[in-house]
Order: C-alpha cells, then structure tokens, then sequence
C-alpha cells in the first residue's frame, strides 16, 4: 500500500496479528511517503466484511476503505443468497484540513472540532467510488441485496435507515449472527454490519431516502446533520417513463430514532447473537483461570505554563503493553510550552487488580 505522506494502516478485527495493528510508533514505525507496505495476516474464523483505515494522528478520518472476507469455496452463507453485494461506507466531511483540527485541539486542550457533515459512499468490489445513488437492476433482478454497512466516522455512532424498507442483520465485525429483521440499524465506530435488504417485488414508482444521523446520549458537541442517498428502482425496458416523470416520483424519508433515544439503541444491541450452530458454533471457553477488576478514576487539576502535569495519553499507552499498572510505577510527565493562562486539564488514572 502507498500512500502519500507518512503513515501507518490498521485493519479491524485483525485477530492474532496485534504487532501489525495499531498506532504509529506504538507497534510499527509509520509508512514513509511514497514508501509501501504489505501487511501479510491470516484470517481465521471471519467472513464478510472488514475495513482498513490510515493510523497516524487524523489521517484514519479519510484514508480508509473495505476488506470482502469470502466463505471457503463451495460454502454458502447461512442465509438467503443476495443478488449483488454492495460496500457503503459511512464517514466524514470536514471543510478544514483534518490535521489543523487535531493539532488546534492538542494545543488547546479541548476537543476537537466535529466535522461538518457525514458522507454516505456506495463502493465497487475493488473499493472505487461508485455513485450516490443506489440504483438497481431491471424486473426480474429485483429481490434480495447485502449491504456491507462500514462505519468510519471517527467516533460517532450512526442510526441508519431506508424508507419503506426491512433491513435484516446477518453479520456484525466478520461474525455471523442471528438474523433479525429491523427498520433502523445502529452501527458504531469503526464497526460493520452486512444486512440483507428486500426490495418490492414490482416497480414502486417512488424513491425513497438511505439516511443516516448520530446517536449521542452524552454532553458535548457532536455533528447535528442526516446524511442521505437515494434508493430508486430502474424502470423496466418495456415500460415508458419520460426523464420528466421520472423526477416527479415521490421520495420518501425514513424516520429516525431521536438522537438520544438509548432506549432503541439498547433494545438493538441486545439482539446481536451469535449464529451459534453447529456449523458456525460459539466457541466461549467456559474455564476461568483469573479474574480482573478494572477500576477507572476522574480528577481535575488547575495548572499554568510553569508546572509539570501528568500527561493522561502517556499513562493510557501503558496499558497497550502492561498487564498490571499501580500508581506505584513512575509517572509520565509533560510541561506546557505554549499555554497561556492557567487551564483545567483532565487526568485519567487506571488501575487493574487481579
């Protein structure tokens, strides 16, 4: 893979390669302009879909796209078989350059500043950009499709939802699940959902809205904004329908859960079971050898440009390589270099007993 300026790549769910996904100068150098990289991983277990994503500072807020996990050869899905497969990826849209925002929030010490607004991108097998519109195929095509939902927003969850349509989850993170029908799906960051969608058994003369918003049940700004792509039907070969006409075709809109409703969202994750079948079992070790308690702290510190602070991010590394961290082991530090009155910063304190 070659990207343009330097960077590092990761792939979700990559499973026992762990030195090969992460954050750039944590488990890897990043990847030199104009220099490549293969990453080379076994999959085990998984099929469907995956994504890659850029992994140094906010370049995973644009460069990324889809990984397809076939089945073996000769095995089927567990599931109705779909006319054609199409990728969609959910992400962002900023009018500023990514990286001036995260370096502002870096000096500031807030957060960032949330994108202007969300994109929804139909992709071919290969990953090129398709069309905005979902357009399918004539009479005797329409029936089943897979959608191959993929959330890179960088830390928005996402309500999804096509007008006068079912949706059915099949799978979630390369894993199949029980199927379950359902009008809006809830997808979160960096995560995948392959879901079958049913098209009318004849031409419905009408389009209908694909739109998408965030699910925010905390305090905080978040980008307020739908997204939205079009569903229309092709018209059959033997019927006349003028380009005219074709534009006055009502479009209707989805209705979305309210941007806080966590009582769908809960009722939604609840449902995601494993398929938990004898071809595609479960397999939950069942013997416990230890057990972990993890605790989390919260505190607040005034500082100025003259005083040494504990820098949260150093400490949270730590646990990317520690089993055990106490506040007994030394402390990371850093001096604000270029702050100007004195600032409330956040510290996280972590602590895990076996």
């Amino acid at each position: 893979m070659a990207l343009p300026s330097s960077s590092n790549t990761a792939s979700h769910r990559q499973l026992q390669t762990g030195w090969a996904d992460g954050p750039a100068y944590v488990t890897q150098c990043p990847i030199e302009t104009g220099q490549s990289y293969v990453y080379n991983y076994t999959i085990v277990g998984q099929r469907g879909t995956l994504f890659w994503h850029a992994h140094i500072s906010w370049l995973r807020s644009t460069v990324y796209g889809p990984i397809i996990i076939l089945p073996k050869h000769g095995i089927p899905y567990p599931f109705e078989k779909a006319y054609k497969k199409v990728p969609m990826i959910f992400g962002e849209w900023w009018n500023a350059d990514t990286e001036a925002v995260i370096s502002q929030a870096l000096q500031t010490g807030g957060g960032p500043n949330v994108s202007d607004a969300y994109t929804i991108g139909l992709m071919d097998f290969l990953g090129h950009c398709i069309t905005a519109r979902y357009i399918q195929a004539e009479g005797e095509a329409w029936g089943t499709y897979l959608l191959r939902l993929i959330n890179a927003a960088l830390n928005d969850e996402l309500f999804f939802s096509i007008a006068n349509h079912t949706l059915i989850v099949v799978l979630v993170d390369a894993a199949y699940i029980k199927p379950f029908e359902t009008n809006t799906i809830l997808i979160a960051p960096g995560q995948t959902s392959n879901v079958l969608l049913k098209t009318k058994p004849h031409n419905p003369n009408a389009k209908f809205f694909m739109n998408a918003r965030p699910y925010v049940s905390g305090q905080g700004t978040f980008d307020n904004s739908t997204v939205a792509g079009i569903l229309e039907y092709d018209i059959p070969s033997n019927t006349h329908h003028s380009a005219a006409s074709m534009k006055k075709l009502p479009l209707f809109k989805p209705i979305l859960p309210a941007l806080n409703d966590t009582f769908f969202a809960t009722n939604f994750t609840n449902k995601l079971r494993s398929l938990a079948n004898a071809q595609f079992p479960a397999n939950v070790p069942q013997k416990v050898d230890r057990q972990f308690f993890f605790t989390v702290g919260l505190g607040k510190c005034r500082v100025d440009k003259t005083k040494l602070v504990r820098d949260p991010m150093e400490q949270s590394l730590q646990l990317q390589s520690t089993t055990y961290l106490s506040h007994s082991q030394p402390l990371h530090f850093f001096k604000p270099t270029s702050l100007g009155n004195p600032m409330e910063y956040t510290l996280l304190t972590f602590q895990i007993v076996h």
